[in-house]
């Protein structure tokens, strides 16, 4: 099994790990190159300011890899989804889950943990910008109750071929 935590800015290596495989091998994250663990380390702080951001780690009974510490297998967070005060009450997610730890129940376990935390927090619209070629996230937020929104055509160019992205929206609370 495993548990979910609010990040440190010492996970930065471990989710840097997750993050990276999808940077190297995919076109889910649109960055081109990996970041630094000092880089991801402050992109940790920053989130922390202002919002939750959850990792998902084995329990300490899990065999883990070659590590004293649990491993993380899995991690969340939103950002804002806009600069101007009125979209205070929106936010953007993300969620990326350790290439051989799919279809576990991780992701659903960190986003309802991440809803949670949020409607605390007053947000309402969760907003996810997903590439259009990654058929599994689209059905994993459907199935979590988000909704497509939005297409944009050839916006993105990764590994020598354009790009279509989507956006999706959930509502976890009233607009009153």
């Amino acid at each position: 099994m495993y548990h979910i935590r609010l990040a440190t800015p010492d996970d930065a290596e471990a989710l840097l790990r997750i993050y990276s495989y999808y940077v190297e091998n995919t076109c889910i994250s649109y960055e081109l190159e990996s970041p630094t663990v000092e880089e991801f380390r402050h992109r940790i702080e920053e989130v922390l300011k202002h919002y939750p951001y959850l990792v998902a780690e084995l329990d300490s009974q899990q065999p883990k890899a070659n590590s004293q510490q649990p491993q993380i297998v899995g991690y969340c967070y939103v950002h804002r989804f806009r600069e101007r005060a009125a979209y205070d009450h929106c936010v953007e997610t993300s969620i990326y889950i350790d290439k051989d730890a799919h279809r576990s129940g991780i992701g659903s376990a960190l986003y309802a943990e991440l809803e949670k935390r949020l409607r605390a927090q007053g947000i309402i619209n969760l907003c996810a910008s997903i590439t259009e070629e990654a058929e599994p996230s689209i059905r994993f937020h459907t199935k979590h109750g988000y909704t497509k929104v939005a297409h944009f055509h050839k916006c993105g160019r990764k590994f020598n071929q354009w790009l279509d992205m989507i956006w999706m929206e959930k509502f976890i609370a009233e607009h009153n």
